[in-house]
């Protein structure tokens, strides 16, 4: 599957709603929601956690790891890097108990975010994707919405931990095998997945010019397979669509009308760059317009996710990217909720 971020629009799906079990791409939604936490100060990158003997018995010397051991209080933003670098079990397994008190609580919450971002077809059965008789399972469909909710939600902790080269940690170093991270021009990860029941996974992304794509490969039979497929897939993607660009990150969108506000309405801010994209070529007008359940109510905070703007292009389905308040509302005190409602009957 292929999607252009920018702009919503799905560029190339094959089979994306089939279910396969996503191995270490499972790290994603880790870290995601590790970033959840962080970002609503629930969990911080300097406080630490130190191996359980629990998690020593089971996870020291089992798969790409760490080698973190029990003597040593280790940051969460060394278990984030060793996680999105270097596919680390032990440092999933470590953030997951330390931050959650069990690892059961922690696949817990991770479900939880899955059902809250619209991941409809997927379930976490560990913190890191290791072989679990299949309760671990996802679709195309479902990663690239997760990579798109942690690329807009969380772009600055994206930019920090993922597109690195690899990490060295107690001495030991180790490469990240991400395939298109130097290959292709503006790749930055995301991540990649084994295991024999498995077969080779992507997750990836990159951004050239303020366009951005996410794709996602499954089941493919050897790592040359994979990591050739994800190379062309993703030139292909940046060369054969020409791109429109329609807002710059924070642009004025649109008003959007607002009830018990101090304000009737409320400016509607493009959450990144909004593109609209068409096959190579291709001269086209795009139809837009802002989609909300609404009125919306007040109080609202400036920066809130609460609407979308529909991209119709001539020969392709429309897609939506999310809109944001560009200011806060805050609840109308009496006087102003007389005069809302003395304009509104003019309206």
């Amino acid at each position: 599957m292929l999607v252009d971020l920018s702009s919503g629009q799905v560029l190339f799906s094959r089979e994306a709603e089939r279910r396969f079990m996503p191995a270490s791409i499972t790290k994603v939604m880790t870290a995601f929601l590790a970033f959840e936490l962080i970002d609503g100060g629930k969990l911080s990158p300097g406080q630490s956690y130190m191996m359980s003997e629990n998690a020593y018995r089971e996870w020291y010397g089992k798969g790409s790891r760490m080698f973190l051991d029990r003597s040593e209080p280790v940051t969460v933003e060394t278990l984030l890097l060793g996680i999105t670098s270097v596919s680390a079990n032990d440092a999933a397994v470590v953030l997951a108990e330390g931050a959650a008190g069990s690892v059961d609580n922690w696949v817990a919450m991770m479900n939880a975010k899955a059902r809250e971002i619209g991941m409809t077809d997927s379930h976490f059965g560990t913190p890191n994707g290791w072989m679990d008789e299949g309760r671990t399972f996802t679709t195309a469909n479902d990663l690239a919405v997760l990579a798109r909710e942690m690329i807009t939600r969380h772009p600055d902790l994206y930019r920090f931990y993922f597109g690195r080269e690899g990490m060295t940690y107690r001495g030991i170093a180790q490469a990240n095998h991400d395939p298109i991270t130097g290959r292709v021009k503006g790749a930055d990860g995301i991540k990649t997945g084994f295991t024999n029941q498995a077969g080779y996974g992507f997750l990836g992304s990159a951004e050239r010019d303020g366009r951005r794509l996410i794709m996602v490969a499954a089941t493919a039979p050897t790592p040359r397979d994979r990591n050739d497929a994800s190379v062309a897939m993703m030139e292909w993607g940046f060369d054969a669509f020409d791109t429109r660009k329609l807002y710059a990150r924070g642009g004025y969108v649109g008003e959007a009308l607002v009830q018990e506000g101090a304000r009737s309405t409320v400016p509607l801010v493009a959450a990144g760059s909004i593109h609209a994209t068409f096959p190579e070529g291709v001269k086209a007008t795009p139809r837009l317009t802002i989609r909300y359940e609404g009125p919306l109510e007040a109080p609202l905070e400036e920066g809130e996710r609460v609407a979308e703007l529909e991209i119709a292009v001539e020969g392709a389905p429309p897609s939506r990217v999310p809109l944001l308040t560009g200011e806060a509302v805050p609840q109308a005190n009496t006087w102003q909720r007389l005069v809302n409602g003395v304009v509104g009957l003019f309206r």
